[in-house]
């Protein structure tokens, strides 16, 4: 039976849930949880939690609660998982979320995150299915934090490029998320575990557009493209591929590195939305003034069958 207040359900592969309470106020949920990618459990506490909390950012929302999800081995210490759960509640803090509790459960691997709750208006709820042809669209992150944690897992990544990927996936996208609350945000998502090309088809499908992406406009991390030629990239990249492929075309001028870059998983990644072409230019002013990387990488054209095009 469908229920007439949920507003975005399974259906449509957004980001997060989103549940009609009111006229003015809609609930939006998600979850995610992984295995950590750096040794610090202080980081890996603190990108767990952002990357949590992106998928209520993406949707339009505000976080407000999260609930700890924790899988914890018999052969860490109680005082490592506290580094884990003081990164998440520094994290939570600095977002305005209160952490609520959470659920524990013995496992050989350990795993963190949250289950987020937060709110939107009904009106302004971002989606992949509201783009339309002439909007620009915009990404708050460089690329590659897939690449940089393989390689440093091969032990061959610089500490100074592994140090900023941790940064970067440790960054909240709140400043971002404010600085489009200004704008008419046609739909986006954030860019995860699907790498840019798969989330990127997933806003082509649902919005029934041709999307073009520009490499020369892409933000990547330092080194990036170094550890990918050197074939060091994860297996999710090329199980996106696998999954996305028919629905993307690289222009022969692309280089082929370039393939791994842009299916490379990312983990806490940048948000991509779309604007107007008008106002492009004034919303990457503004996010930039705040202190986020944003680029303007692309552009949304009609076309017969939803595709990604990169140039």
């Amino acid at each position: 039976m469908t229920d007439e207040r949920v507003l975005v359900g399974i259906e449509t592969s957004d980001d997060a849930g989103v549940y009609q309470l009111n006229a003015g106020t809609a609930l939006v949920q998600t979850v995610d949880f992984f295995s950590p990618m750096t040794d610090d459990p202080y980081l890996f506490g603190a990108i767990a939690a952002a990357n949590a909390l992106s998928d209520v950012y993406a949707m339009g929302g505000v976080p407000l609660t999260a609930l700890n999800i924790v899988c914890y081995a018999d052969c860490i210490s109680p005082a490592v998982m506290g580094e884990i759960l003081r990164g998440g509640a520094d994290k939570a803090l600095e977002a305005q979320v209160v952490i609520l509790g959470g659920h524990t459960v013995e496992n050989a691997d350990i795993k963190y995150g949250m289950a987020v709750t937060g709110i939107v208006h009904p009106r302004a709820i971002i989606t992949n299915r509201g783009l339309v042809p002439g909007n620009k669209l915009i990404l708050t992150k460089p690329l590659g934090s897939g690449i940089i944690t393989t390689a440093a897992k091969a032990e061959m990544a610089a500490e100074s490029h592994l140090d900023l990927a941790l940064k970067v996936m440790a960054t909240l996208n709140k400043a971002a998320a404010e600085v489009f609350s200004a704008y008419k945000v046609y739909g986006g998502t954030d860019v995860t575990g699907f790498g840019l090309l798969g989330h990127a088809v997933e806003l082509a499908e649902g919005s029934k557009v041709v999307i073009h992406l520009y490499t020369s406009a892409i933000p990547l991390l330092p080194g990036v493209r170094d550890y990918a030629a050197m074939g060091l990239v994860p297996a999710g990249a090329y199980n996106n591929a696998a999954h996305f492929g028919k629905f993307v075309d690289l222009d022969m001028a692309v280089d082929e590195v370039w393939h791994d870059v842009l299916y490379d998983p990312q983990t806490s990644g940048g948000l991509l939305f779309a604007v107007s072409a008008a106002q492009a230019a004034e919303a990457l002013c503004a996010l930039q003034s705040k202190g986020v990387e944003a680029r303007e990488v692309g552009e949304v054209f009609a076309g017969e069958s939803p595709r990604v095009m990169v140039w």
